[in-house]
């Protein structure tokens, strides 16, 4: 259960790729994917203290609230982000090429991690029921009998293969993409429209494989796993982004002088809210009037997938706005972090493992043992990625 739990929240689980030399840095999507990064840390930091299906002693009510809401948007949003500069870097490179430095930056991260950082964060799992283990045997199992479970680094190889498809793609017709960019535009002056269209596509790819999957259905190959019900969720926020990213960034959705940036975050709060609310009603119709069966009706996957891809459209809009409109800010600990956020994605999982693996036993409130989860993890993480990063040619990796 703790595996299936973990997987599902990986979330986070986060490389996104950063704009091509050809243009100037962009500050705000900076901060934005640094942020996420964060959330991705505290995401895993809460989870073994949720009331509901908690695997520590302790456990806090409110945290359940926060894997609900940070579970629901932010994959979706790094698949978003990633996607922005595609298409710009398939304009300037050749597809070989292209797909060559997506095999070093994303495929490279994923062998090596699925080889060692992963079996090593399960390993704190492992000690846990079979506290007699030792590494190697567990190690040795893991690749050989399985489950393999990849934690986060499942981003990295599902994100790999959305790069491959876009080669593709941009190699069959370079302006096909043009619709979304043309959405784009209009979503400058009114980026609802913009809204409107990804939650309709996002509920038409979605819905139907929840309904027929189910909420928790995972494709897993060795190291390869995706949650199957969202594979073309993910691929539909990609291919949103790639379409901003095509031609006319600063007279799209995301332009700085656009309506997106101009008004804030304040509009799209109630947007995150209203969908929000709904979901939990509907948990609680599961718990109380259903009785909590393993498997729910389909018109409750069909209702619970309808709000989940509206509150998720809505908070990433809620999170763009925020920083649009702050760019001109100072964000000091976001900008020292920047350059270390990939790293920070790749090597948080074991840390925050491990140091809730050591909080286990200890008679502490859930959120004493969450927040020193989340800052250690972060502070280690950081520091472990610093010195990676001094390596000769691990910065163009990391």
């Amino acid at each position: 259960m703790v595996i299936s739990v973990s997987q599902s929240a990986a979330a986070a689980k986060v490389e996104i790729p950063a704009a091509p030399r050809t243009r100037s840095r962009n500050a705000a999507l900076d901060h934005a994917r640094t942020f996420l990064t964060l959330v991705v840390v505290l995401h895993h930091s809460v989870i073994p203290y949720t009331y509901f299906g908690h695997t520590d002693p302790k456990s806090f009510l409110g945290f359940d609230g926060i894997v609900l809401a940070t579970d629901s948007f932010f994959m979706a949003m790094f698949f978003f982000l990633s996607g922005l500069f595609v298409w710009p870097g398939l304009a300037h490179k050749a597809p070989h090429v292209f797909f060559r430095d997506r095999l070093v930056r994303l495929g490279l991260p994923f062998a090596i991690a699925a080889l060692t950082i992963i079996p090593l964060a399960y390993y704190a799992i492992e000690l846990r029921a079979n506290p007699q283990a030792t590494f190697a045997a567990f190690w040795w199992k893991t690749v050989t009998v399985g489950p393999w479970p990849s934690g986060p680094v499942w981003f990295l190889w599902v994100l790999l293969l959305f790069d491959l498809s876009a080669s593709v793609a941009f190699q069959i017709s370079p302006t096909l993409l043009d619709p979304l960019n043309r959405l784009s535009l209009r979503g400058y002056d009114k980026p609802v429209n913009f809204f409107y269209a990804l939650v309709a596509v996002t509920a038409v790819v979605y819905i139907p494989l929840r309904v027929y999957y189910g909420p928790n259905n995972w494709f897993e190959f060795g190291p390869f796993s995706v949650q199957t019900n969202r594979l073309l969720l993910y691929a539909a926020y990609f291919y949103f982004g790639a379409g901003i990213g095509a031609a006319n960034f600063e007279r799209g959705v995301l332009g700085a002088e656009g309506q997106l940036s101009q008004r804030g975050m304040g509009p799209w709060i109630v947007a995150m809210i209203v969908p929000y609310a709904l979901l939990w009603v509907l948990i609680t119709i599961k718990r109380e009037v259903l009785g909590n069966p393993p498997t729910q009706p389909d018109w409750y996957e069909t209702a619970y997938g309808l709000f989940f891809v509206m509150f998720s459209a809505a908070t990433m809009f809620a999170i763009l706005a925020y920083f649009l409109n702050q760019r001109r800010s100072e964000f000091s600990v976001l900008d020292r972090m920047q350059a270390d956020a990939y790293g920070i994605f790749l090597v948080h999982y074991p840390v925050v493992l491990w140091i809730q693996y050591w909080l286990f036993d200890i008679n502490v409130p859930a959120i004493v043992k969450a927040t020193v989860a989340f800052v250690g993890t972060t502070i280690i993480s950081w520091g472990i990625t610093w010195a990676l990063r001094q390596i000769p040619g691990a910065r163009s990796v990391l």
